[in-house]
């Protein structure tokens, strides 16, 4: 007796069609599964014969044999569970064959016959629209989040007995319906707010261009000057997700795993802030079967980087490609696989050692040759692909204890909306949304100056010596500048502000 399942395995943040073929011949009692399973699928053999027995139905006690086809990809997870389980059923006669074929299964099993939901839902749901599949039958807690793409029915199940009375025609189910009113041009309630943030108005000048421009950021003070708390606001200025970016970065937070329960379309552009201590494979993605990293992580948001120097200095050296190519690959002997990383690198640096070079009030005990070395630990290449180099000082009393209101954070964020508008309708014929995403082309058509720019420009390429790429990110930053001002051409006072954020390529001392 045989019996074919469709079920779903990923590769990466995509899906490929899985056949659970199962089979059941006479012979001693036996459980084998092949097809590259890994652990996890290994094990589900326990779950799997509780489950059917515990939901009432009698195991087959004979030699039973499931396939995982494609045989030669690796199979991962708990999501074989259910269709394994619907298998068997099917093989002996209590699930109609017929019906089966209309539908891909994803679900893990508890030992007493509930289905438990699964990571990767998401993507399977995207891909499933391109198989012969008339609906997807996944966890409930699993189901809106299915139904986000909007293209197959998606029906959400408890348990196993209410997948076979489903499939046998006995229940009638209703399909998940997405809620496709979530505004994603809201702030989230309840967040931080710039209206908070007392003095460091020039800060604030310069994450409201890094958010208009998409720019890389780095900020550079002492200990308690506002960094961090400058950083944890910057999400509230930035252009809403669109649905595009939102599908995206939720598939990515699907496969993981940490898709919030309660929003099953992530409406808030990601902020993931790890700590100086994390691997390479942890920031960039990896592990034996690649997994993403927080760069992917942060894909269409943030990532915050506290204490740049401390990070170590290979992992911070593997960040130069994602910051240029907007997505990572990883390969290994048994495949490769890319995951997208476009996001804003956000960091925040003391100035020295001691973290008091330069303070107004503390004085530093750091040696120009311990400054030197602490500043060296970030290379220059990495530094050349940080668009603004900001300093933030100590804040004064007196503007600790203004009791005026400072602008609030949708005020930014209108102006910061307003110059994103004129790049999507500059770029959007190249595939690009934002300055910061501007090649050497673009740079060229859009980012022409005047006779007084190029005296300018001149003058401080010769004095900081500047690297072409240095060249073009204040070229860029400067195109940003006229956006927010709503001026068509760069002029001067454009690119003399854009050379005041480079203030890591003057000499420290």
């Amino acid at each position: 007796m045989l019996a074919k399942v469709l079920s779903g395995a990923l590769n990466g943040i995509e899906a490929f069609p899985v056949d659970v073929e199962v089979d059941i011949a006479q012979g001693l009692p036996q459980f084998a599964t092949v097809g590259l399973p890994e652990g996890a699928v290994r094990e589900s053999k326990d779950r799997v014969k509780s489950a059917i027995k515990n939901a009432g139905y009698d195991f087959p006690t004979r030699r039973i044999t499931i396939n995982l086809a494609p045989a030669d990809m690796k199979k991962e997870g708990t999501a074989y569970d259910l269709p394994m389980a619907i298998g068997i059923l099917a093989a002996v006669g209590i699930v109609n064959n017929e019906n089966l074929r209309k539908y891909v299964l994803i679900g893990e099993l508890s030992l007493d016959g509930l289905v438990k939901p699964v990571r990767g839902t998401l993507p399977l749901a995207v891909a499933a629209r391109h198989w012969q599949t008339q609906g997807l039958i996944v966890p409930w807690e699993n189901a809106a989040e299915g139904a986000i793409v909007d293209a197959l029915p998606v029906y959400g199940v408890r348990d196993l007995a209410e997948v076979v009375e489903f499939i046998n025609g006995e229940r009638a189910l209703s399909p998940h319906q997405a809620d496709h009113e979530t505004d994603l041009a809201a702030l989230p309630a309840g967040c931080d707010d710039f209206s908070e943030v007392r003095g460091q108005d020039h800060v604030k000048r310069a994450l409201e261009v890094a958010a208009a421009g998409g720019h890389n950021l780095l900020m550079i003070g002492p200990p308690g000057s506002g960094k961090t708390m400058l950083a944890r606001r910057l999400p509230t200025i930035l252009p809403p997700l669109t649905f595009e970016e939102a599908l995206e970065t939720t598939k990515i937070h699907s496969i993981i795993g940490l898709l919030p329960k309660e929003n099953a379309l992530l409406n808030v552009r990601p902020f993931r802030s790890p700590h100086h201590t994390i691997s390479d494979a942890g920031l960039i993605g990896g592990g034996a079967i690649p997994r993403p990293g927080e760069v992917s992580l942060a894909n269409n948001g943030i990532l915050f980087l506290d204490e740049l120097p401390e990070f170590k200095k290979n992992v911070l050296e593997m960040l130069r490609q994602p910051l240029e190519d907007g997505h990572v690959t990883i390969a290994r002997a048994a495949t490769t696989l890319s995951f997208p990383a476009t996001f804003m690198l956000v960091a925040a640096m003391n100035p020295c050692n001691c973290g008091f070079y330069g303070d107004s009030l503390r004085e530093c005990s750091c040696t120009p040759v311990m400054i030197q070395r602490y500043r060296s630990r970030l290379s220059g290449p990495l530094l050349d692909r940080i668009d603004l180099h900001v300093e933030v000082p100590r804040v004064a009393h007196k503007d600790l204890a203004d009791p005026t209101e400072a602008e609030p954070s949708s005020s930014i964020r209108d102006r910061v909306n307003a110059a994103r508008r004129l790049q999507r309708e500059r770029l959007a014929r190249f595939g690009l949304h934002a300055n910061a995403q501007m090649q050497a082309r673009h740079i060229r058509k859009f980012c022409q100056v005047d006779e007084q720019g190029h005296q300018l420009l001149e003058m401080v390429t010769d004095r900081l010596g500047l690297s072409a790429r240095s060249y073009a990110r204040i070229l860029k930053v400067a195109r940003t500048i006229a956006d927010l001002a709503g001026e068509e051409n760069i002029r001067q006072p454009h690119l003399a502000e854009a050379v005041q954020y480079r203030g890591l390529d003057r000499k420290p001392m």
